[in-house]
């Protein structure tokens, strides 16, 4: 790959491609080669004008500033930026007020160097619970626990607690739990934040993150003074997630993946099927703890500290795709079951049901009610009355408001990289990002996704259960996206000069 781009260069010119390509993928936490093909084979999308113009103070609002959405084979999609950074860190020391005023006027700065747009950079901040305990008296001490949002369904729980293995994780949790190839119990991390970055450029991805943790000097070229974050913050790690039409399958032909043509040459996805439809994620007011009219899971209103705040999941999942494209195996017609419900069989796909997908990659995500997936798994209308579990019809058991509004947004997509495959190859992943009103809400859709209860009730088989035999989760964690208005080390401005932290416990 690298060759390919150096061809027509001098030696110097190639060296300083490759040297170029290192220090961004080390910054990006892949390999070169994957960066060198996805320099090499994303295209730079044409958009159209966005829509927003004042900044949202829910920092995840997004859809007006990237391209409207677009109907394609007759269902509507709307894509984000081409890539998505995951940065996890911990803080080497507890944040003061002279931090939280570099934080912020760092976040700012970004934001006046780059537009706010997919041509520019996105950036949302989260804290995990080891942030909050390093606040005084921690999560249960007055300052968090007066301001921490509460589950309306029971005010003794908070909208934030930790993530929780789920059911089909590889965990002491769940003995007996197996996976065919990535045997990898999952971890619950306890990084203290999550730092975001979307762009349509890895270059500008690795220009805020290498300004925003280290000592230069400079932003898109102009002197704009350090950041001054260095000597805080670790980084855990760094996650790279791809999302363009295609793009999982161009990397699969030039990485000579062994299912490569079995992958829809269509597919944002790894898996082949599409996950960007509109009506499949609500309004972002929904997903907040101050809620909309369709759904309100906590106590925080619309005016509180938290209100425009909600809970991001971030998971790290490895796929499965030599099991899951197995040709003889697994036809298209039972790969859409598997993602979709057997209850109508979405698409029977193409007459050779292995090669280009077997079938085509936009289909539309259909709400049929939140028992669907419990008629499916009894085998009530299905073909020959097999039992199956399909995985959106299980997530919706779950997901919607009783006027059938989506109460989540997902942000999640492909990746290519080694982190934590047991061979230190790089692997086809799932970088997992949802937005939610409670962590209580992804746990249940969570439970709702892997529906044991129903696979035992009704004896469907494991192979017939939905994507969970393809899926290994090997990280999981639970983060708060303060408001934009507190997005720098939040309530961090309402501790007393003087007061400090309990020490932090660590292990």
């Amino acid at each position: 790959m690298i060759e390919k781009q150096s061809t027509g260069t001098s030696g110097r010119d190639a060296a300083l491609t490759r040297r170029a390509l290192l220090k961004r993928a080390a910054a990006l936490g892949v390999g070169i080669s994957t960066i060198g093909a996805l320099d090499a084979l994303a295209a730079v999308p044409r958009r159209g004008a966005a829509r927003g113009s004042a900044l949202p103070d829910i920092q995840f609002a997004i859809a007006d500033f990237i391209a409207p959405a677009k109907t394609l084979d007759g269902v509507l999609v709307q894509f984000g930026p081409v890539y998505t950074m995951f940065v996890t860190a911990r803080l080497k020391r507890t944040p003061v007020q002279e931090d939280k005023g570099l934080l912020a006027a760092a976040l700012d700065t970004i934001e006046a160097t780059y537009p706010f747009s997919p041509a520019g950079v996105f950036t949302c901040v989260s804290y995990g619970i080891p942030y909050f305990e390093r606040l005084p008296g921690g999560m249960r001490g007055s300052l968090v626990r007066s301001r921490m949002p509460r589950l309306r369904s029971d005010p003794r729980r908070f909208a934030l607690e930790e993530a929780v293995p789920g059911p089909t994780d590889v965990s002491t949790a769940n003995p007996g739990v197996d996976k065919e190839r990535f045997a990898v119990p999952v971890a619950i991390e306890s990084n203290d934040m999550m730092i975001t970055l979307r762009s349509d450029s890895t270059e500008v991805i690795e220009d805020v993150l290498t300004w925003l943790t280290g000592d230069g000097t400079t932003l898109s070229g102009r002197e704009v003074g350090r950041a001054g974050l260095d000597d805080l913050l670790e980084t855990t790690s760094r996650r790279l997630m791809f999302n363009q039409l295609g793009l999982p399958h161009k990397v699969a032909r030039e990485r000579s993946l062994p299912f490569a043509e079995a992958l829809n040459p269509e597919s944002p996805m790894w898996m082949g099927f599409a996950d960007q439809q509109v009506a499949g994620s609500g309004p972002p007011e929904i997903t907040s703890f101050a809620g909309n009219r369709s759904a309100r899971l906590t106590t925080a209103g619309r005016g509180s500290y938290f209100g425009n705040g909600a809970i991001v999941h971030l998971s790290h999942v490895i796929l499965d795709l030599e099991q899951f494209y197995g040709r003889g195996d697994e036809p298209y017609t039972e790969r859409v079951q598997y993602m979709f419900r057997s209850n109508p069989i979405p698409s029977t796909g193409y007459s050779d049901q292995y090669a280009g997908g077997g079938g085509p990659a936009f289909l539309p995500n259909v709400f049929q009610g939140p028992d669907d997936a419990e008629r499916n798994a009894a085998g009530e209308g299905t073909f020959e009355g097999e039992r199956r579990l399909g995985h959106v019809s299980a997530l919706q058991r779950s997901t919607r408001a009783a006027d059938g509004t989506p109460i989540h947004i997902r942000a999640d997509g492909p990746g290519f990289d080694a982190l934590d495959v047991p061979d230190g190859s790089d692997q086809p992943k799932l970088h997992f990002s949802v937005f939610v009103p409670t962590a209580d809400f992804f746990a249940t859709m969570r439970r709702s996704q892997a529906s044991t209860d129903l696979a035992a009730k009704y004896r469907v088989p494991a192979e017939d259960n939905g994507l969970e035999r393809f899926l290994t989760a090997t990280r999981r964690q639970n983060f708060l996206v303060p408001p934009r208005s507190h997005r720098a080390f939040p309530l961090l401005e309402l501790v007393r000069p003087g007061r400090k932290a309990p020490p932090r416990a660590r292990g």
